[in-house]
């Protein structure tokens, strides 16, 4: 019986999760400086990496507007706590262009570079022979299998997924997403950290699309199927959803907002998986959008144009 309590005791001790102090983020674009952002303002040592110094620059700036909007929101009436509040949160948070001295001391790296399984792969193919062995490593990948991108490294039992949600600063969720083999410790640890930054997280399998894309996406693309059977209108359907389903956004609105060339990524991917699956079937409309250029808001047209 004694023996069984230590045991019992020392598998407890094992599962705890560790501290996370110091978080490198790869990627400088928007879902990477909103992670560094958060995660310098919960208090953490971040550093932002990207290949280009003028993107850093860039994501430095904006790291630095979004946090000032914030503080004085938190810090209403009290413009030394604001201005302190952004000081301490810009100055910890550095940057580098060279993703393997940035991650011989961290505790947590977390990708957010571009939706490619082969280059994530490389990447952390580098970082895993040159990053310690404590370090977690995550994939803020929205789509991709976590499992393949950990398949380049040694150590899928820290591995696994943080999924963040855009714009980062505001969007309270956080999928945090377990491979098989991922330790328990290191999913408590990712659950205790997605929590320090204020957010709430929600444990996921490494499915396609985890949970929220899993769902919206192919609710996202029966809505344009709708409209291509000619049993509704881009306008009408928009209006549907919002005012009999409570959504704040339409989907071809949402679709516009998310990007088109995004959506069509995700959904061929997923096709490619599992052609038979009739949820994953493309279509002609969005690819065809997606050839011509109109990708959404940020062309300035999709399903709808933007001045």
């Amino acid at each position: 019986m004694a023996f069984v309590s230590h045991h019992f005791v020392r598998s407890l001790s094992s599962a705890k999760s560790l501290a996370v102090k110091h978080v490198t983020v790869i990627g400088g674009g928007l879902m990477g400086a909103g992670i560094a952002q958060v995660a310098a303002g919960a208090g953490h040592t971040v550093i932002l990496v990207d290949q280009a110094e003028d993107i850093l620059k860039k994501s430095f700036k904006k790291i630095g507007d979004s946090i000032g909007r914030i503080s004085k929101k938190k810090f209403i009436d009290k413009p030394e706590a604001a201005a302190e509040f952004v000081q301490q949160t810009l100055q910890r948070i550095s940057v580098s262009t060279d993703p393997a001295s940035a991650v011989h001391s961290t505790d947590l790296v977390i990708e957010a570079i571009v939706e490619n399984v082969n280059v994530k792969q490389e990447l952390f193919k580098k970082l895993d022979k040159v990053a310690p062995e404590k370090t977690i490593f995550v994939s803020n990948t929205s789509s991709l299998p976590i499992t393949e991108i950990a398949n380049a490294t040694t150590r899928h039992d820290r591995f696994g997924g943080l999924h963040f949600f855009n714009p980062v600063p505001m969007m309270k969720l956080v999928e945090v997403v377990q491979i098989p083999k991922t330790s328990q410790q290191t999913f408590e640890t990712l659950m205790n950290f997605s929590k320090a930054l204020g957010k709430k997280p929600v444990a996921c399998k490494d499915t396609p699309g985890f949970i929220v894309n899993r769902l919206l996406v192919p609710y996202l693309m029966e809505a344009v199927r709708l409209h291509e059977r000619g049993h509704g209108s881009k306008e009408d359907i928009d209006v549907a959803m919002k005012l009999g389903a409570g959504y704040p956004m339409g989907p071809f609105e949402l679709l516009d907002y998310v990007g088109l060339d995004t959506s069509k990524f995700i959904i061929d991917g997923w096709h490619e998986m599992d052609p038979g699956n009739p949820l994953f079937n493309p279509s002609a409309l969005l690819n065809k959008l997606v050839d011509e250029g109109k990708l959404g808001k940020k062309t300035g047209e999709g399903f709808y144009k933007y001045s």
